[in-house]
């Protein structure tokens, strides 16, 4: 994260309005408009303080557009805290600007599902039905759904085939190392990562037992609250957070490790989100400063198991939430670095958005798909044999994306594929 240089009373006043978010940032890029670029978007936050702007339509629309990618963090020269500027910005936008009927009914049951792993089991499980009967298929073809309920088709394209044996895998509650103990460790499962990418936390505790961790999983761990934060829903976000705090209390981890980008961003922020409230606010800033993505603990630990050799072309896409938001660049790439006969592969504009952001990609569908072609081309320039990415929400949109133009092209998690080069298994298994 980018340490502010400037000390304004007001952090909207931190901005200088130079431009260097400008070529940063995906919206403006798209639509060359100074109203959906990081600077105009303070400028309308500057107006809507002084009275000169106010709510409406038009204003809450250009907030809305905006990914929340923080590229505009890392290219800004004056330490504008923009993610905690547009944070607040869409609370206030939320309780401001009513939306749309069928634009509310839509977020509210995004936000019944996804924050809750047991409901995307069950959806994942409704979706192999349909699948297998054919009607999911039909619906495609006949595009009735996409006629009527365009957001379903994108929600629907989001969602990864999935066996019920895959959805329905459980963590061990704990994984004891290999060899003397270095450190107790708590994993963050998250909610994504725990029902359609189970390989990966599987991976991740695998890994970790082999380098000396003692692994914990909390069973009653929910959701981080990253979703409801990014979307002006604070109450909501501050419930889970505080629920996901309490889930961790008995383990006595050193550290809390996470393997999805967007979760590890916010869990790093809880101190920040808390900073107001003085019941939670030193508890928070004690879970948040132990908090390492996996990529960052593997690299502060002295490799024990021993790498094996695998061969493969592996091109490396930087989650914005990991690279902007954490500043976590040269470690999953050091880690991918040390597997022996292993290719890494640096994408084209590597630091653009995917245009997942979260939920960006299904509430403001149309852009997420121009960013998230744009970075299709420069991933397939790369060359490589797989797609390594360390977020899921990134994983998914670049392989719908894909498919759409009926190409296929692996994708992994950095974690999965120091698990096969610690297990001796080449890269080309599935």
């Amino acid at each position: 994260m980018t340490t502010p240089t400037t000390s304004t009373a007001d952090p909207i006043d931190d901005c200088v309005h130079c431009g260097f978010c400008l070529p940063a940032c995906p919206t403006y890029v798209s639509w060359s408009e100074e109203m959906d670029s990081p600077r105009g978007r303070i400028y309308l936050m500057k107006g809507l303080r002084d009275g000169q702007t106010a709510w409406d339509a038009t204003v809450a629309g250009h907030f809305d557009k905006c990914l929340g990618c923080m590229a505009c963090v890392t290219a800004c020269p004056s330490g504008v805290r923009y993610d905690a500027l547009i944070e607040s910005t869409r609370a206030a936008r939320e309780a401001a600007v009513p939306r749309a009927a069928g634009d509310a009914l839509f977020r509210g049951l995004v936000f019944a599902l996804f924050p809750f792993a047991g409901r995307l089991r069950i959806v994942g499980l409704l979706l192999w039905v349909l699948r297998l009967s054919g009607i999911r298929a039909w619906l495609h073809k006949s595009r009735w759904l996409a006629r009527r309920a365009p957001r379903l088709v994108q929600l629907d394209g989001l969602a990864p085939d999935r066996s019920p044996s895959d959805l329905l895998r459980a963590l061990p509650s704990r994984t004891a190392p290999a060899g003397p103990s270095r450190m107790r460790v708590g994993l963050v499962a998250g909610c994504v990562q725990r029902v359609f990418f189970p390989e990966v936390n599987e991976a991740t505790l695998r890994v970790l037992a082999a380098e000396g961790c003692d692994c914990l999983v909390p069973e009653d761990q929910g959701c981080c609250g990253a979703l409801s934060l990014h979307s002006g829903r604070r109450e909501e976000a501050k419930a889970f957070a505080r629920a996901l705090m309490r889930s961790f209390d008995d383990t006595g981890a050193d550290v809390i490790v996470v393997n999805a980008a967007g979760c590890g961003s916010n869990l790093k922020e809880y101190g920040r989100l808390f900073e107001d409230d003085a019941e939670w606010r030193e508890r928070a800033r004690i879970f948040s400063a132990k908090v390492r993505d996996v990529s960052e603990l593997l690299n502060d630990l002295p490799a024990r198991a021993p790498r094996h050799r695998v061969e493969g072309r592996v091109a490396y896409h930087d989650a914005c939430h990991l690279a902007h938001a954490q500043g976590v660049r040269l470690q999953p790439r050091r880690l991918l670095e040390a597997i022996p006969g292993l290719s890494l592969r640096e994408i084209p504009n590597g630091d653009q958005c995917c245009g997942s952001a979260g939920t960006y990609n299904l509430f403001e569908p149309e852009s997420a798909n121009e960013i998230g072609l744009r970075k299709v081309e420069s991933v397939l320039r790369a060359g490589a044999d797989v797609l390594v990415s360390a977020n899921p929400g990134c994983t998914l949109q670049i392989q719908r994306l894909l498919q759409a133009r009926n190409i296929r092209l692996r994708a992994m998690h950095p974690i999965e594929i120091v698990d096969r080069s610690l297990r001796g298994e080449p890269l080309g298994r599935p």
